[in-house]
């Protein structure tokens, strides 16, 4: 579900004309018309995060423990990446979730810091928890305009993020791989985010081909292991 409530529909004018009504006051706008209660087209990032193995046969019985920790770890990450969980807006996807990051936040953040802090949490995760707690996840990054109404949001940016988020290739470049996180931009959002900013690694994403349904394009794939934890020597075996 939307983190943020759509308010009930007006009635239209005695005319039947369409009314634009402000939501939440931030610029967006609810059209209200006969044929029910839409909110224009707004432009966001999108963020698509899917756990890998949640079907898993032994883990059914353990789900609920997963998807609290992909929560948790998506939320402190987009805390430390200067992207206030709260100021986006989430639509649980059962094995992981889609957030819609506002405009007004900076693309850059996404690139540079976010999936270094996810790996950060999620490392923090698994070591806290038996192997079959832990997770992994794939992430994709695009952004375009989105539609919102009263059942959540659609547009063919959504779809296009989900298309590069269930593609193969994402898929297999983690089965032989201790990485924790695989991350796959979009071509738009490599060639005008990623790749113009140090901080954003750009030179570790490897370009792929993406064949998923209606969709044939190319994208840009980033694994992240988990940072190596170094021991410090017990005073006894010194």
């Amino acid at each position: 579900m939307m983190n943020s409530s759509v308010p009930e529909p007006r009635s239209p004018d005695a005319q039947g004309s369409p009314e634009l009504v402000h939501r939440r006051g931030n610029g967006d706008f609810l059209q209200v018309g006969t044929d029910g209660l839409t909110l224009t087209t707004a432009h966001c990032t999108i963020v698509a995060a899917d756990i890998v193995g949640f079907g898993q046969h032994d883990r059914n019985d353990i789900q609920v423990r997963i998807r609290h920790g992909m929560y948790e770890a998506m939320r402190a990450a987009f805390d430390t990446a200067y992207i206030p969980w709260q100021s986006c807006q989430h639509e649980d996807r059962g094995d992981g979730v889609l957030v819609l990051v506002p405009a007004n936040v900076r693309k850059r953040l996404l690139a540079d810091h976010l999936p270094t802090a996810l790996v950060e949490a999620l490392s923090l995760h698994n070591r806290a928890h038996p192997a079959r707690e832990r997770i992994r996840l794939r992430l994709a990054l695009h952004a375009g305009e989105v539609n919102y109404d009263q059942h959540g949001v659609a547009g063919s940016a959504i779809n296009h993020t989900f298309r590069l988020l269930d593609a193969d290739v994402l898929r297999g470049s983690l089965k032989n791989s201790p990485a924790v996180l695989a991350v796959i931009g979009s071509a738009w959002f490599f060639d005008d985010v990623i790749r113009h900013g140090e901080a954003s690694q750009a030179k570790t994403y490897r370009r792929v081909e993406v064949l998923n349904k209606e969709t044939i394009t190319e994208a840009w794939i980033r694994l992240l292991r988990p940072p190596v934890v170094r021991r410090v020597p017990d005073a006894q075996s010194m």
